[in-house]
């Protein structure tokens, strides 16, 4: 090959580097994401257009809008009884469950996080409700409710009460399942927490022991505040999946007794799939979803304030 050659395939290399190191990071990185993007587009994105166009129609039972009713499936909703009723059935399983379970999985946590021989088995005796599915949890659930051979009323009795029945009550079936869903969610935020509390740099409680502080006083000065993006984490998530708990209403109690614990998920589901009313379900689907927005939007702007990123 000639010099000549040489300097025109030279010269034709460096203009296609050139070429190719023109080309925008925005474009590039958008082609990594194209993948995700086309996945979030059909699963996501489109269900979710879906259901707020569909909250603006009648339709028929396969879900194809029929008239134009603008509002009107909102306004029916927000005069109806049982909407009411599982708003209120929703926004009390969220205060039963939340709070609860964040404490509970956080003094959990604070036990495990101890240098104690054996708190490896203890670990892994509070994580074991994540590796179960909420079917087979609610299952157990089932006949520990179960008023003729379930455990909590041979307890019951045992201690010289009467017996309950925890999921055919109205006064005991939200607080029944909600107890359950407690149980069922700790395991996940009791190993976030825990994998917080170890994060936490040791020397600081070293300082705190040489000058003489007392347990709480470190866990208030020392913990909490180190600890808050992981509890500002947890409470964050605790709260939007409690306003979509579906699976251990459906197989505990179907909404019931009286509707106690129809909570607007099962609403959704019931109206969209048993009643067919598609368009009043993709109403209620529609205010859910804004709602939890409102509610995770308040919690960054009001509980990001006291967390401590270092």
């Amino acid at each position: 090959m000639s010099g000549l050659q040489q300097e025109l395939l030279a010269a034709s290399v460096n203009s296609s580097f050139k070429k190719k190191k023109h080309i925008p990071n925005v474009i590039v990185g958008l082609l990594y994401l194209l993948p995700s993007i086309i996945l979030f587009a059909i699963f996501l994105f489109y269900p979710l257009i879906r259901t707020f166009i569909l909250s603006f129609y009648l339709t028929d039972g396969q879900g194809v809008p029929i008239t134009f009713v603008g509002l009107e499936n909102f306004t029916y909703l927000l005069s109806s009884a049982s909407f009411q009723t599982s708003i209120k059935a929703t926004l009390l399983f969220v205060i039963y469950t939340v709070p609860a379970g964040v404490i509970l999985a956080l003094f959990l946590a604070l036990i495990a996080n101890e240098k104690v021989r054996g708190m490896g088995f203890f670990r892994t005796m509070f994580s074991s409700t994540m590796g179960m599915s909420v079917a087979a949890s609610s299952v157990i659930w089932m006949f520990m409710y179960n008023p003729a051979i379930g455990a909590l009323n041979k307890i019951v009795t045992f201690l010289g009460f009467s017996e309950l029945q925890w999921l055919l009550d109205p006064k005991y079936a939200l607080i029944s399942v909600s107890i359950a869903t407690i149980w069922m969610n700790t395991g996940f935020a009791f190993l976030i927490l825990l994998g917080g509390l170890q994060n936490i740099d040791d020397k600081l409680y070293e300082n705190a022991e040489i000058a003489g502080v007392s347990y709480f006083y470190k866990l208030r000065k020392i913990t909490i505040p180190m600890l808050s993006p992981t509890l500002f984490f947890i409470i964050t998530v605790s709260l939007i999946n409690a306003f979509q708990t579906f699976g251990q209403i459906d197989i505990l109690t179907k909404g019931g007794p009286m509707e106690s614990t129809n909570v607007i998920v099962y609403s959704i589901y019931k109206d969209a799939f048993i009643n067919y009313n598609i368009g009043p379900a993709s109403a209620q689907a529609t205010i859910l979803f804004f709602f939890i927005l409102l509610v995770t939007i308040l919690q960054f702007k009001l509980g990001e304030r006291k967390v401590h990123y270092q």
